[in-house]
């Protein structure tokens, strides 16, 4: 059975997509620490990063350095973070996550948008792409 990502990659669930390349894919999470945060994932559906190939997860680390810099220029935030923890989704995954404290990386106190907002914000992020 696909992931949930693997779902938002196929277009049957509904993202709010920041960048896209043959192997892998970045969107808002819609459930953020921080406003901007991104998730980046390999499109191949592999449940922990270390399972990757050695292709595939330099791809997807390059690939994320890409989206936190664009991240870095559209929030205003001292760094963007990067997290790869695996146990919510079992696909890998990269969170990049503005940070202006470490209570910004805690998964602990979550922001709400509206998806006017989210649009705003992927908007940004990708004009810096």
């Amino acid at each position: 059975m696909a992931s949930i990502f693997t779902k938002i990659i196929n277009k049957e669930i509904h993202c709010f997509k920041i960048a896209e390349t043959d192997n892998c894919f970045a969107f808002l999470d819609i459930n953020p620490n921080t406003v901007g945060h991104t998730l980046c994932i390999p499109k191949i559906e592999k449940d922990y990063i270390f399972e990757l190939d050695s292709k595939s997860y330099n791809d997807l680390i390059n690939f994320s350095k890409i989206i936190a810099i664009a991240i870095k220029k559209a929030i205003p935030c001292k760094r963007v973070a990067m997290s790869v923890i695996g146990l919510e989704v079992p696909h890998a995954h990269v969170h990049l996550i503005p940070i202006n404290t470490m209570n910004d990386i805690r998964f602990q106190n979550k922001k709400k948008c509206s998806d006017k907002e989210f649009e705003k914000i992927a908007s940004k992020i990708k004009s810096f792409l």
